[in-house]
C-alpha cells in the first residue's frame, strides 16, 4: 500500500531529506521495519550468504549497516569515491546506500565496459578503493587502489565496525554519486550528483503526483546508470515494491514482467525496442499499467507495440476511474548529467503525436533551441538544444575543460540538435556528431530511422551512419560530404539471407531502393545503399546504446578493403 497524502506532504516538506539518506529518513517517518523494501534477482550475495529474493526495510537496514561497517574499517571516509564494479544491480544500489551513509561517493561503473576503459576512467575518479562481482575482480588487482572487495569478504560481523559519527549528516551541495555518460563518443565523462539534485526531480512528482502507477516497479535500466538509483530512492519513499533487474535483454525482461507482475517497467528506448520485436501476444502483460522510457527517446513503432498491451486508469466525465485496455508510454528524453528526463510525452494507443516529438520541459526546467551564438531560435529552426534545470549536475568530475566546453549563452548542450513547434512542443533530430552531410543535403539519423521503423513492418530495428572520406568532417559541425548508408534489421521472416553487411548485392539494391522512395516521400535526402544485417552484427555501448562512431569505422574498413581487393584484382 502506497503511502497517504499525508505520508507524502511530510516528506516534501522535510527540509534534511536527500538522495544520500533516504533509508536512514525513513525511520523518522515511523516506517515499519518488517514491510518488503526491495526485490532482487539473485544475483547479490548477502553478507550471510544467502541470495534474498526479497529484503524487508529492517533487512536492508542491516545489510546497509554492515557493508558500511566494513567500509568505515578499512578507512572510507567522507568524501572519498569508491568505485562499484558490477553486473548486480543489488549490488549497486546495497553499495550506493551504504557509501552515502559515511558521507563517501560511490562511483558506479558499468560492467560492460571494457577492462582498460574501467581502469583508466576509475582512476581518473581518484577512487580509494573498489567493490567488485568476482568477474570483475581482476580489473582491479593491480591498479594500486587501497583495497578491492566482493561481496563474499562482507560479513555479519563487520556490522559492529560503524563509526560513532554514523549516519553522515548531508549538505544539499554534498556529492553522494557518480555515474558515467554512455562513452558513445569516446572514454566515458564521470558525472557526479549532489544529495540535492538526484533526487530533486523524485521530490517534485511527489509534489503533485500519488505515484499510484508505481505500485510494483520492474526497474530494467543498468544498475550502474543514475535513474536506476533516484528510481529505487522514490519507490523506498513511496512505499512501493521495487524489483531491479542486472539484465536489460528484451526477452529477460518479459520473464520478469511475467514473474513479478509489475505495474510500471522502467528501461532504456533499445530495450523497448527488443521487447517489440518479440511475440508479445504470447506473453502475459496484463499487470503493466505503463512503460517508462529515459535516456534517448523512444522510437513510434516500438510505443504503438507495447501500449496495445496491459492497461490503464482513465477518469471519466463522472470523475470516476474506468479500467481502459492498453497501457501508457511516458517517453522521457534526458541525459545523466540532468539525473532525470527533462521532456515526457505521454503515449497511448490512441496517440499520434510522433516525428521525434519529445513534448514540453518539465516545470522546473527551461529548454531553447540555440544559434552558434546562444541565441534562442523561434519555432520551426533547427539548432542546437540547450537546457537549465535545478537537477543539473556540477559539472564532470576532475574535467571541467569538458565540461565548460559544452555550455553556451548560460545553456547546458547535451549534444543534440532539435527544433521547436508554435505550440511549444520539442522534437529531437538527432546527436549533432551523428547527423550527415551528404550531396542532397542533410540527413538526420535517428528521424530517418524512426520514419523507416514506422514505414518498413519487416524491420525490427535500424541505424544510419555516414562514411567521409579519410580526414573530413561530415558531421553537423563538419563541412564535408559523406554518403550516408542505413544498416537493416529484418524480422526472421523477412531477411532474406541472415547475413550481416556483405549480403546479396542484388537483394541490397532493391533495398537500397525501396528506402529511397520512403525518404523521397517524407522530402529527406537520399542515402547510398541499404545493407540487412544481423542484430549481433551492430556495436552496441556499456548501456545499450549502438555506438555509431563505431559502425561508421566498421564500413569504412569494409569499404576500403573491397577497393583494394578490386585494385588488387
Amino acid at each position: 500500500m502506497l503511502i497517504s497524502k499525508q505520508e507524502r506532504s511530510r516528506i516534501c516538506a522535510d527540509t534534511e531529506l536527500g538522495a544520500g539518506n533516504v533509508l536512514d529518513r525513513l525511520k523518522a517517518y515511523d516506517r515499519s521495519l518488517d514491510e518488503p523494501a526491495l526485490w532482487t534477482d539473485g544475483t547479490w550475495q548477502a553478507p550471510d550468504g544467502s541470495r534474498p529474493e526479497v529484503l524487508t526495510l529492517g533487512q536492508l537496514h542491516e545489510v546497509v549497516e554492515t557493508y558500511a561497517g566494513w567500509y568505515a574499517a578499512h578507512g572510507v571516509k567522507p568524501r572519498d569515491p569508491v568505485a562499484v564494479h558490477s553486473y548486480s544491480s543489488a549490488e549497486n544500489a546495497v553499495n550506493y546506500l551504504a557509501l552515502t551513509s559515511l558521507g563517501a561517493i560511490p562511483s558506479l561503473v558499468n560492467g560492460n565496459l571494457r577492462p582498460d576503459v574501467a581502469r583508466e576512467y576509475v582512476r581518473r575518479q581518484g577512487a580509494v578503493g573498489a567493490f567488485t562481482d568476482a568477474e570483475h575482480h581482476d580489473v582491479f588487482s593491480e591498479s594500486g587502489l587501497g583495497f578491492s572487495v566482493t561481496a563474499v569478504d562482507i560479513r555479519p560481523k563487520h556490522r559492529e565496525l560503524l563509526p560513532q559519527s554514523y549516519p553522515y549528516r548531508h549538505d544539499p551541495t554534498d556529492p553522494v554519486i557518480i555515474t558515467h555518460s554512455s562513452g558513445t563518443t569516446g572514454m566515458p565523462k564521470g558525472v557526479p550528483h549532489t544529495h540535492r539534485t538526484l533526487l530533486y526531480s523524485q521530490l517534485h512528482s511527489l509534489s503533485y503526483s500519488t505515484g499510484a502507477d508505481m505500485e510494483r516497479t520492474l526497474v530494467a535500466l543498468p544498475g550502474p546508470h543514475n535513474a536506476s538509483i533516484s528510481t529505487l530512492l522514490k519507490c523506498l519513499l513511496l512505499r512501493a515494491d521495487i524489483k531491479l533487474l542486472s539484465s536489460q535483454r528484451g526477452t529477460d525482461v518479459l520473464d520478469a514482467i511475467e514473474e513479478f507482475r509489475p505495474t510500471t517497467v522502467l528501461a532504456f528506448a533499445g530495450t523497448f525496442g527488443e521487447m517489440a520485436a518479440e511475440d508479445l501476444a504470447a506473453r502475459d502483460l496484463s499487470s503493466v499499467r505503463s512503460w517508462f522510457n529515459t535516456g534517448d527517446a523512444a522510437h513510434e513503432a516500438h510505443i504503438r507495440t507495447l501500449v496495445r498491451y496491459g492497461h490503464h486508469q482513465k477518469m471519466g466525465r463522472d470523475l470516476r476511474l474506468t479500467r481502459v485496455e492498453g497501457s501508457v508510454f511516458v517517453d522521457g528524453l534526458g541525459t545523466s548529467e540532468l539525473g532525470n528526463s527533462v521532456f515526457r510525452i505521454v503515449h497511448t494507443k490512441d496517440t499520434s503525436a510522433y516525428s521525434r516529438c519529445v513534448g514540453k520541459v518539465v516545470g522546473y526546467a527551461e529548454a531553447a533551441v540555440l544559434a552558434e551564438d546562444g541565441t534562442p531560435l523561434p519555432p520551426g529552426q533547427i539548432g542546437r538544444l540547450g537546457l537549465k534545470s535545478p537537477t543539473l549536475t556540477p559539472g564532470y568530475w576532475n574535467d571541467s575543460l569538458t565540461w565548460n566546453r559544452m555550455r553556451l549563452g548560460g545553456y547546458w548542450l547535451p549534444g543534440d540538435l532539435a527544433y521547436q513547434d508554435e505550440k511549444g512542443n520539442f522534437y529531437h533530430l538527432d546527436r549533432a556528431t551523428d547527423a550527415i552531410r551528404t550531396r542532397g543535403g542533410v540527413l538526420f539519423s535517428t528521424r530517418t530511422e524512426e520514419l523507416l521503423l514506422r514505414e518498413i513492418p519487416e524491420l525490427v530495428d535500424c541505424t544510419v551512419v555516414g562514411i567521409a572520406p579519410e580526414g573530413v568532417r561530415a558531421d553537423w559541425d563538419g563541412d564535408g560530404e559523406a554518403e550516408a548508408r542505413v544498416l537493416l534489421q529484418l524480422a526472421q521472416d523477412g531477411a532474406a539471407d541472415g547475413t550481416g553487411v556483405d549480403g546479396d548485392a542484388e537483394g541490397d539494391e532493391a533495398w537500397t531502393e525501396r528506402v529511397n522512395a520512403i525518404l523521397a516521400d517524407a522530402g529527406f535526402p537520399p542515402v547510398t545503399q541499404a545493407l540487412p544485417m544481423k542484430g549481433d552484427d551492430v556495436a552496441k555501448g556499456a548501456t545499450g546504446k549502438v555506438l555509431k562512431r563505431v559502425m561508421r569505422d566498421r564500413l569504412a574498413a569494409d569499404a576500403a578493403g573491397t577497393v583494394a581487393t578490386k585494385e588488387h584484382a
